[in-house]
């Protein structure tokens, strides 16, 4: 290391010491309690500006770094960074629609079994590609759905399986690949809340033929933006390699040519014989690759990955501990088999309930709690999706539970235990007040 990046470096460190030093003490009432964030330290600043001072503008080797990283945590053979998590959820659908999948890819017109109460994008791939979403509904307190809706679901026209694991607790991961499996579909799980949770002792996102990660600064380790496509088949990484790398047919690493030996010797298409292989395209893809600096800043949140578990895990075990018992609302469990690394702690209000959700809310965030609602409650309901082409499997009555009786507060690793006791107390104080 030169004296001078040794010097820029040592003074970071000062500073960071001293941007750190300042929050002061929890404030209840005054000091906001976020429901999520990244939290980072010293090793993050450092990571980041070491990536800058060697002007790491492009994906390359820290992204290489990363990818091989990630993919073993998750045990799968190769893992591709994309720009967002939102993006790695349509390069993943997107990728069981090319053609070298042959007589097994995805058309127009066919249908993918996904959940009614969740993220749009989790959704949105299946629309964007001309399919046609099947919603099931969920089960409280859980707020997933189980295989046998799934299976439910199922018609002659299913051809994939795409859902996510609701705020960090898994699904029934084995019992769905299972059902895929037997009905020969496609199973994409969205693990992008779910980063070190397990289900049935295995890790999540490594169930599906693909599996989505995000790692916006919400999530369990953060890029600042940033996701990622998992899978153990190498011919679909291949595509999802060439879908999110313009289209290309070429798997050179940027900044290199002729991986293959053979650059100047293929015939594709009607191009003639010998054209650059740098510039011949296989797929209708996209540019959704992300950056050295990222990946810098995502290998250096890695290293914490199960501390940060740990403390979601302790904070949503308080805050479950101090609300039991409380009257009028229903507690999240965990899915039987499942060990969450928890995104966030959910309440539903009871049926009998003497007030409404936004009485709780406005209490809360009077109170600077931050709350969330649970994505878009029942997708079915929201403007986007007014006069889209889907199909409804079943009732969607707890769906419409969560459209209009639930929320979310936060247990990420930034929180202490001083907040969490003041939103269980907030929580308790405001239900025993409504019941005066």
């Amino acid at each position: 290391m030169s004296d001078h990046r040794a010097l820029v470096l040592d003074e970071v460190r000062k500073y960071h010491a001293e941007q750190s030093g300042g929050g002061g003490p929890f404030v209840p009432g005054v000091t906001e309690i976020w429901p999520s964030g990244a939290v980072l330290d010293e090793s993050d600043r450092l990571a980041l500006v070491e990536a800058a001072l060697d002007l790491r503008i492009a994906a390359g080797s820290i992204s290489r770094r990363f990818e091989s990283s990630f993919a073993r945590l998750l045990k799968q053979r190769k893992a591709h960074l994309t720009n967002s998590g939102s993006s790695a959820n349509l390069l993943a659908l997107t990728t069981l629609t090319s053609p070298l999948l042959e007589d097994e890819r995805l058309r127009p017109g066919d249908e993918v079994v996904t959940v009614a109460a969740g993220f749009p994008t989790t959704v949105n791939p299946i629309l964007q590609n001309g399919m046609v979403p099947v919603f099931v509904d969920i089960d409280i307190p859980t707020y997933n759905a189980t295989a046998e809706r799934v299976a439910e679901a199922i018609g002659p026209r299913t051809r994939a399986i795409m859902m996510a694991h609701t705020l960090g607790n898994p699904f029934q991961a084995r019992e769905i690949a299972e059902l895929a499996e037997a009905h020969g579909l496609f199973l994409i799980e969205d693990n992008c809340d779910a980063v070190g949770s397990s289900y049935d002792g295995r890790a999540t996102g490594s169930f599906g033929d693909l599996s989505t990660v995000s790692f916006y600064p919400a999530h369990h380790v953060t890029m600042g933006e940033g996701g990622c496509v998992l899978t153990s088949s190498p011919a679909l990484a291949r595509i999802v390699e060439s879908l999110r790398d313009w289209g290309r047919d070429c798997w050179c690493e940027p900044g290199e040519s002729d991986t293959c030996r053979k650059r100047f010797q293929y015939q594709l298409g009607t191009l003639p014989e010998g054209y650059d292989h740098k510039y011949a395209f296989s797929h209708i893809g996209y540019n959704l690759k992300t950056t050295d600096l990222q990946a810098a800043l995502g290998l250096s949140q890695l290293a914490r990955i199960d501390e940060f578990g740990a403390a979601r895990r302790r904070n949503w075990s308080r805050l479950r501990d101090a609300l039991d018992g409380t009257p009028h609302l229903i507690l999240p469990e965990p899915t039987p088999l499942s060990d969450p690394s928890w995104f966030g702690f959910v309440i539903t209000l009871a049926h009998d309930a003497p007030f409404a959700r936004p009485e709780l809310v406005r209490f809360l965030e009077n109170r600077r709690i931050g709350t969330r609602q649970l994505f878009a409650g029942n997708l079915t309901r929201q403007p986007a999706y007014a006069g889209q082409r889907f199909r409804i499997s079943g009732s969607l009555d707890n769906s419409d539970i969560v459209t209009e009786r639930t929320f979310w507060v936060g247990v990420y690793p930034g929180l202490t235990d001083e907040m969490i006791d003041y939103v269980a107390s907030s929580v308790r104080e405001f239900v025993e007040g409504a019941r005066t």
